[in-house]
């Protein structure tokens, strides 16, 4: 069973930093294109980035370019958005979704498995 686990979420200042890792119980996860998607209160789930099998493409919404980082280490099964710069409208839920061969589309259709979320709060 395919188990997608992310953590360090929390409570931030603005301006301020977090690294968000997500756990994959995947055991060809070097074949997942992994994303990472938000999900603020009363609003649609939207991208945040993904990164391709082997960590060489990354895309990202405009919304967090320049800010957050999307990386991935095969060996270990995870993927990480360390989030930089961050503002009150990152304020979300933050989940994580792999879609096996994917293209890194930006639509939560296209991703098979997804994470249970991990809560960050910007306090400004």
């Amino acid at each position: 069973q395919v188990q997608l686990v992310e953590s360090g979420g929390g409570l931030v200042q603005a301006g301020g930093s977090l690294r968000l890792s997500c756990a994959a119980s995947l055991r060809t996860f070097s074949t997942y294109t992994m994303a990472w998607f938000r999900q603020a209160p009363g609003k649609e789930r939207e991208f945040v980035g993904a990164i391709s099998w082997s960590g060489g493409s990354t895309s990202g919404s405009d919304s967090v370019k320049g800010r957050f980082t999307i990386s991935r280490d095969n060996a270990k099964n995870t993927v990480y958005l360390q989030m930089n710069s961050l503002k009150g409208e990152d304020t979300a839920v933050y989940y994580c979704a792999a879609d096996r061969f994917g293209s890194g589309g930006r639509h939560a259709r296209e991703y098979d498995h997804w994470g249970q979320g991990t809560q960050v709060t910007v306090s400004s």
